[in-house]
């Protein structure tokens, strides 16, 4: 392909991302729509723990170990700052430059992270975070077109990766732990979906015949069942999209050990903010051991992966209250909130809050007479 043809395709990339982010940015109905379905889902286990002056009585009774809530904003900080060091690491390897600028590029990575995160979150399916670090990395990262666009891909399918990986370890060594079937089988429901991507690019990159023939396999099966609708348009579609993330494997696999690492970081990401709900639920004064409760955490995220809501509103919670109310009562309701806030909330304030700096950093480059089109961190 000719540097024009590349730059041609870039540009294309750049505006189709650019054009998506301004679509979810203008639809504020989407964020007052999952606004209300939290709160349906929060009445709703508020009135189930405390429906009866029983539990009443035992709320105003639980003790809560606010010291242990610590160790739990330490676990996603610690998350998150690995998640950053992941796209550092990947600007920095795949660069290759002499004059790298690593404190520009942790601001590049940081905002990446959490605005991606955040467009997760207000978008159905998660649809919305990808094309968002897409569009920031070809304005921000000081990068060639063609790694702006790879260094999200291989984000998302790292991250997807690692979760993968903790999830296998969780079922294979600790299912035993818990005493919920059904969890487990809507769990492992769930690892199907998360794991479609990640295991399909895979084959794509080393077997690309073999992609191609199981996308095929995979979508008459569901034109049969009526879930696909336009079969040829829809293989065509997934055949285009798997061989652009299998570049970008392709790609990254050219650094040695760079991909390892990523899906390293990955692991500890998912592995740290599973941990999560063990603390606050000890905080709440619930009496849990550490592996059930990392299993169980880790089925809970993998059971809703597939529901379609933005950041799974509505199941998660639900699904959290359901499990982990039959530990205890008093606590569960007011546990799961906290757990909500580290894993989904705290995304949702986040971004208003770089979006507005963003905003005042523009507007204080224009008045010292050096305007800048989208200001990193």
């Amino acid at each position: 392909m000719t540097e024009a043809a590349k730059n041609k395709t870039g540009k294309t990339k750049d505006a189709r991302a650019n054009s998506f982010v301004r679509r979810i940015s203008s639809k504020p109905v989407l964020i007052v729509l999952f606004i209300l379905i939290n709160v349906a889902v929060i009445a709703a286990t508020a009135v189930a723990e405390f429906g009866n002056s029983e539990n009443a009585a035992e709320l105003s009774e639980v003790h809560i170990n606010w010291w242990l809530l610590v160790p739990a904003a330490l676990c996603f900080l610690l998350a998150i700052t690995a998640e950053i060091h992941k796209y550092v690491v990947m600007m920095k390897e795949m660069s290759k430059r002499d004059d790298f600028d690593r404190k520009y590029a942790r601001k590049v990575a940081r905002r990446t992270v959490l605005l991606g995160k955040y467009y997760d979150n207000i978008t159905p399916a998660a649809i919305g975070g990808q094309p968002f670090q897409i569009y920031y990395m070809h304005k921000n990262g000081k990068l060639p077109t063609g790694l702006a666009t790879t260094i999200p891909i291989i984000g998302m399918v790292s991250g997807q990766i690692g979760f993968l990986i903790i999830a296998v370890l969780c079922f294979l060594f600790g299912s035993l732990t818990i005493n919920n079937a059904a969890l487990i089988a809507t769990a492992c429901f769930g690892l199907l979906f998360y794991g479609f991507w990640p295991v399909i690019i895979m084959i794509a990159t080393f077997m690309p015949k073999g992609a191609k023939e199981l996308i095929t396999w995979i979508v008459k099966g569901l034109a049969k069942i009526k879930i696909v609708k336009h079969k040829e348009r829809t293989i065509t579609k997934i055949e285009y999209e798997v061989d652009e993330y299998a570049k970008s494997v392709r790609k990254i696999l050219k650094t040695k050990g760079l991909f390892l690492r990523t899906i390293g970081l990955s692991v500890v990401f998912n592995a740290l903010v599973a941990m999560i709900p063990f603390f606050v639920l000890t905080a709440f004064g619930g009496n849990v051991d550490f592996l059930p409760c990392l299993v169980t955490t880790v089925a809970v995220t993998s059971a809703v992966y597939f529901i379609p809501t933005p950041g799974n509103a509505g199941a998660a919670e639900g699904t959290f209250f359901v499990v982990f109310s039959a530990l205890s009562q008093g606590y569960v309701f007011w546990a799961m909130l906290v757990w909500r806030f580290f894993s989904y909330y705290i995304y949702i304030i986040m971004g208003p809050i770089i979006y507005l700096k963003m905003h005042l950093e523009k507007r204080r480059g224009t008045k010292d007479g050096n305007p800048r089109k989208s200001p990193a961190a």
